[in-house]
């Protein structure tokens, strides 16, 4: 994976959510974004990532976008691609960019799936203890048994320790603003950002019904593709 920036903010904490169970962790970054106007300054890039392109208001999205709020120090990574058999080249990336910026942190917004929730619990996993006293002092429970796969499953296997991961309780496969939020809310808590919380579900809400739709668009030209690719195959 290249790291593509235009510009190298020092010593910042980076924050990333990627396609998951609910979609969380891609509303709560599209929202952080918008929140704080962040601006991009970059990208995670590789022709290996699925040629797919997702246009938003006459613009290409880049399927991993780097994004930087000055005020803050802080870079959000926002994924909006289909990241299957690229799990380690895409965990290697968000590494070699923590590298390049010297990144004090990097914090991963994770879900976990469960078909009985009725609170929505959040939990957390570091290996650095100073954090662990100060996330349970938050009211997080430790993420003590479970199986995380994909990009951030990757980024732990590493054993990292600047790598820490919240996470959310979800009960649906395709959007819940709901989660979404309360991961909104630990990172508020932990990163002091004045989340503005009266219309944050509502935006959440927003999001997670325009990620749906793209998720949708993007379903069915996979599928087209998929289709045309046959046929010609067939002869």
């Amino acid at each position: 994976m290249n790291v593509e920036l235009t510009e190298k903010p020092k010593n910042p904490l980076i924050v990333c959510g990627v396609p998951g169970f609910g979609f969380v962790g891609n509303i709560a970054t599209e929202f952080l974004i918008r929140h704080l106007k962040a601006r991009q300054i970059g990208r995670i890039w590789s022709e290996e990532l699925r040629p797919i392109a997702v246009v938003r208001e006459s613009k290409v999205v880049d399927p991993i976008g780097v994004f930087y709020s000055e005020k803050y120090n802080l870079v959000v990574l926002h994924v909006l691609s289909d990241l299957r058999k690229l799990e380690w080249k895409v965990s290697e990336g968000i590494l070699k960019l923590a590298d390049m910026l010297a990144a004090e942190e990097i914090i991963c917004l994770e879900s976990v799936g469960d078909e009985d929730v009725t609170d929505m619990k959040t939990y957390y996993f570091t290996l650095n203890d100073a954090k662990k006293k100060q996330f349970q002092d938050y009211g997080i429970e430790p993420f003590k048994e479970g199986m995380i796969r994909g990009v951030i499953g990757a980024l732990l296997l590493k054993r990292h320790e600047k790598v820490s991961v919240f996470f959310v309780e979800v009960h649906t496969n395709l959007g819940d603003n709901e989660a979404a939020a309360k991961l909104i809310e630990i990172l508020d808590k932990y990163l002091h950002l004045n989340v503005d919380f009266e219309p944050l579900l509502k935006a959440a809400k927003e999001l997670e019904n325009a990620l749906k739709d793209v998720v949708k668009k993007g379903h069915r030209t996979a599928a087209a593709q998929q289709l045309r690719s046959d046929i010609n195959y067939m002869g």
